[in-house]
């Protein structure tokens, strides 16, 4: 028999709405603070962060207070850098979350971010310590399809791309441009599902990306990430590749974070 196509009669996920205007808006609960250079990172590393706090690199100006779906108090802090400010969040783990907070961060009046965390590699000449710039992403995830028309992937603007491949450039990193798989469930990455996105050339499987790009689009807001590389999923068995690094990679992917943000 052939294969149902569904439609959003069967699937709510493909029953997007283009109204730009939802019951609950972000600015319904956060107003713009001035104190928040708008220029920001959303860092998926939360031991950096208090790493830097701890060493006097971040400085907390205010808190999302979770009068939206943050549920608990999100700290939002300012790295002070010659080269500018920026703001500095830990915006969880997972699509929906990071994905709210990055609403509630365009309240407040950030207007360009770049995001960095790490993923796993479907591809195992990927060293550990290598940087993939996701220029799109397999929207594997549910938050997307309520910003954008049902799609398979979303695209990451290429001149950002650019602006954030130049910044590796200048100082060395080992980097790759490619997909991202971005998935919902951690613990169902199965052999078959990773074969499939193998087979489509993702380099890399995380758990935002395609949601934050499609934010991104919604309110046209400049975005990038970089993800770093991590365990190695692309085998028979996983292979977690823990590394103890002097300076951990994840604070060295801040820092080229900030640096990418700031020339956006």
């Amino acid at each position: 028999m052939p294969e149902k196509k569904y439609s959003a009669e069967d699937i709510p996920l493909l029953e997007f709405d283009p109204d730009k205007t939802a019951l609950i808006e972000p600015h319904h609960m956060y107003r713009r603070n001035n104190d928040l250079p708008e220029a920001c990172v959303m860092i998926f590393y939360a031991s950096v962060i208090k790493k830097l706090q701890d060493e006097g690199l971040l400085k907390k100006v205010c808190t999302l207070a979770g009068y939206g779906v943050t549920i608990l108090p999100v700290d939002i802090f300012v790295a002070n850098t010659p080269s500018g400010n920026v703001s500095v969040v830990f915006p969880g783990i997972g699509a929906p979350i990071a994905s709210a907070i990055f609403e509630e961060l365009i309240a407040l009046g950030c207007r360009k971010f770049v995001a960095c965390g790490s993923g796993g590699v479907l591809k195992s000449d990927l060293k550990r310590g290598m940087v993939v710039i996701p220029g799109s992403a397999v929207r594997d995830e549910g938050t997307s399809y309520h910003y954008l028309p049902p799609s398979r992937t979303v695209e990451m603007d290429p001149a950002v791309v650019a602006k954030l491949a130049a910044v590796l450039q200048k100082h060395h990193v080992s980097y790759e441009i490619g997909k991202t798989w971005t998935t919902d469930a951690f613990y169902r990455e199965t052999k078959k599902r990773i074969a499939k996105r193998k087979a489509e050339n993702c380099l890399i499987v995380e758990m935002e990306c395609s949601a934050l790009l499609a934010v991104a689009k919604f309110r046209n807001i400049p975005f990038g990430q970089y993800l770093g590389t991590c365990d190695d999923v692309s085998g028979d068995e996983w292979d977690p590749r823990i590394v103890n690094d002097a300076m951990p990679f994840s604070e060295k992917l801040f820092w080229l974070s900030v640096e990418a943000c700031l020339s956006l």
